[in-house]
């Protein structure tokens, strides 16, 4: 709260100076993102017609994000601003409530699909502060392609609205991402169609409901969504790793910016192989440099589950 506090004290300051013009490159469509899902559909769909930008800088870790007053002044120019919304997006409330947000068009990614709560699985350890909480939306509504898709035409619409004259370039943009996302989903379903094994193990957190409600797979990890914790307890990575013996799992999984540290212990305890399965909350600086996005990541994720649903 200190921080809020310092970082909009800041705000009202720069707010006096800063001049009221969303528009300033090129007179562009101005469009902020928070997270690097959001950035790469905007960026699909926008093409040269807008300024995207992403405020998380690649590489970083999502969930501890903290906006810095340049990121504050570059929300409240914005034409188009997309968060994701959820526990991890609380600071985005404060700060929206703090302005003037009559003329930006605010697209939340929660709001945008039917939305599932995080939920604890058999062997799965809950957070420690759990018992208090209520029951939290699982954020990560982009890891199902269908989802995503959702989430396109949503950003599309809003592009129109406030930008009609380049609409009919939002719009062929759109049909054509569209359509990779369909590829894409047709391409992950015949991969499960062709599996035996129907289950993943994740020895980490677990992003992936989404993905996992679309395509009916079972699965087990040690906590769940993104939870803070990532020092399992015994038990539960005992509970993972005789899971992996007892149904024969050759993959055991982990999630990008993870140690590893559980996945390679429950892999030396079985043999099991360790892969990444990209969740895609944001991305390395070296693919960010070589222009790689949603689809792309989601395509190494379809080589992993080859190897994971034997």
């Amino acid at each position: 709260m200190k921080r809020f506090i310092f970082l909009l004290g800041i705000l009202l300051i720069l707010a006096g100076c800063a001049p009221d013009n969303p528009r300033k490159t090129e007179d562009k469509l101005n469009i902020v993102t928070v997270i690097f899902p959001a950035y790469d559909f905007a960026r699909n769909i926008a093409g040269d017609q807008a300024a995207v930008s992403m405020l998380l800088k690649p590489g970083a870790e999502s969930h501890s994000y903290e906006p810095t007053p340049q990121d504050i002044l570059k929300i409240k120019n914005c034409d188009v601003f997309i968060y994701t919304g959820g526990e991890s997006d609380e600071w985005v409330n404060r700060i929206l409530a703090s302005l003037d947000t009559g003329r930006i068009k605010i697209i939340r990614m929660l709001d945008c699909v039917p939305a599932f709560t995080e939920e604890l699985v058999e062997g799965m350890q809950a957070e420690e502060t759990a018992e208090s909480k209520e029951p939290e939306y699982d954020e990560h509504v982009w890891t199902a392609p269908q989802n995503a898709a959702r989430i396109v035409q949503k950003i599309t619409d809003a592009l129109c609205a406030v930008d009609a004259p380049n609409a009919a370039v939002y719009r062929q943009n759109n049909a054509a991402y569209l359509a990779k996302l369909d590829a894409l989903d047709n391409d992950v379903r015949q991969v499960i169609q062709k599996a035996k094994n129907k289950t993943l193990v994740f020895g980490d957190r677990f992003p992936f409901r989404y993905f996992t409600e679309s395509y009916g797979l079972k699965y087990f990890a040690a906590f769940p969504g993104c939870a803070a914790e990532t020092e399992a307890n015994a038990a539960t990575v005992k509970f993972l790793i005789d899971k992996v013996r007892a149904e024969k799992i050759p993959v055991v999984l982990h999630i990008e910016f993870s140690d590893r540290k559980m996945a390679r212990t429950i892999s030396e305890a079985t043999g099991a192989q360790v892969r990444q399965l990209n969740a895609v909350h944001n991305i390395s600086r070296a693919d960010f440099q070589k222009g790689l996005g949603y689809l792309e990541l989601m395509r190494q994720n379809i080589e992993v589950l080859k190897e994971a649903l034997l």
